[in-house]
């Protein structure tokens, strides 16, 4: 493992989570997949034991472990269970999140140390209809009617949006895209039933609808307006949550694999003695030294406070098409038993898939990183 920068402190909190994956959520995983939810008790759980807050200031009831103890903590959160890895994301990396880098101190203490608790779900409302990867195209509407804020408009597929107490929620407003913070009890606030998926089933996703929604005017988030490059740099933090999410579940994957490789006879021998799993298990174990490498580089520079945007792209993009890879070589080193529901491999399989997808699917990635490399490369 790549721990050169990582501090005692660090080691200690991966061990904890670690542990709590091992006690708490393994023996759930599978019920949380059948279910397509995760039981109020472990999100319970999660809060007291500091997981939802670890990477904010303890000032507002966080761990204090920043970007890289994020990190550590979906790592080992996903070699569990994937949904609880995308619901602690969307709560903390993406929701809370927004708050942290947009809000005022009157608003994180108010809010955020109700989400770094655990007291409150928190999640992220940005995608819409017509604006999924074309974000900047937001239908959702939102006009100042002199006291307070009144939002209209629908989103869709909000990670944690039945669950959500409060809500980042970015609209449109005549200056431009500026982020709110919604307390979901608010009349007018709705979400759909829960979506039905192939993956991360346990991770609750809804529609939501936002019809004369009033928000107190002291709950906007930064400047009328600026909304969208908030957005742009919460996703670039929840890009490397989501890269460690898979880095967790490629190392339970390897492990899982090996162990099985090393016990299934044909032939009157181990099947890890054929070239062909060796290859395989090789090039898992290659994509996992890649990923490791660029996860905790990208967010150590981002601790620094250099820009990431461009790496968080490459994290994101690398790292979620390595896993659906490495998922696909532990289908096959399992062969049938792969298939079947009676291992974790086949449901770690159907989770992978989604990470393609969210926080700005990988064709939009490959755009970030290609204007990033013509803006800064070649003959003026």
């Amino acid at each position: 493992m790549f721990e050169l920068k990582f501090t005692e402190e660090q080691l200690m909190l991966r061990d904890m989570v670690r542990d709590f994956t091992n006690n708490e959520i393994k023996p759930l995983a599978a019920k949380i997949d059948d279910d397509e939810k995760i039981p109020e008790e472990l999100i319970k759980k999660l809060g007291e034991v500091g997981i939802l807050g670890v990477s904010f200031p303890e000032e507002y009831g966080g761990g204090g472990f920043g970007e890289v103890g994020y990190c550590l903590v979906q790592e080992e959160i996903a070699r569990g269970c994937l949904s609880t890895a995308t619901f602690i994301g969307a709560h903390q990396s993406i929701g809370a999140n927004s708050i942290f880098l947009g809000g005022n101190e009157e608003q994180k203490k108010k809010y955020l140390t109700q989400l770094a608790s655990g007291e409150k779900i928190g999640a992220y409302c940005l995608t819409e209809a017509q604006a999924g990867s074309d974000a900047f195209n937001l239908r959702t509407k939102a006009h100042f009617d002199g006291t307070n804020w009144v939002i209209n408009g629908e989103k869709l597929w909000i990670t944690n949006g039945g669950i959500a107490d409060i809500a980042a929620v970015y609209a449109r407003t005549e200056k431009g895209i500026t982020a709110f913070i919604v307390e979901t009890s608010t009349p007018g606030f709705h979400a759909g039933p829960p979506e039905r998926k192939m993956g991360i089933k346990g991770s609750v996703t809804n529609a939501l609808t936002l019809d004369n929604v009033v928000v107190p005017k002291e709950n906007i988030l930064g400047a009328n307006g600026r909304g969208f490059l908030l957005a742009m740099k919460v996703l670039d933090a929840g890009r490397l949550g989501l890269g460690a999410a898979c880095l967790g579940a490629s190392k339970e994957l390897l492990e899982l694999s090996t162990k099985f490789a090393k016990q299934r006879k044909q032939f009157d021998q181990p099947i890890a003695n054929f070239q062909a799993v060796q290859f395989m298990l090789a090039e898992m174990a290659i994509m996992i030294y890649n990923m490791e490498s660029i996860i905790y580089r990208t967010a150590t520079d981002y601790e620094l406070g250099k820009p990431i945007s461009k790496q968080s792209a490459i994290v994101k993009y690398y790292c979620s098409e390595a896993l659906m890879k490495i998922a696909d070589h532990a289908v096959q080193v399992h062969g049938g038993m792969g298939y079947s529901k009676e291992l974790p491999i086949e449901r770690y399989f159907r989770d992978a898939r989604i990470n393609k997808i969210f926080e700005g699917t990988n064709e939009i990635q490959k755009g970030i990183i290609a204007r990033e490399v013509i803006k800064k490369n070649g003959v003026s």
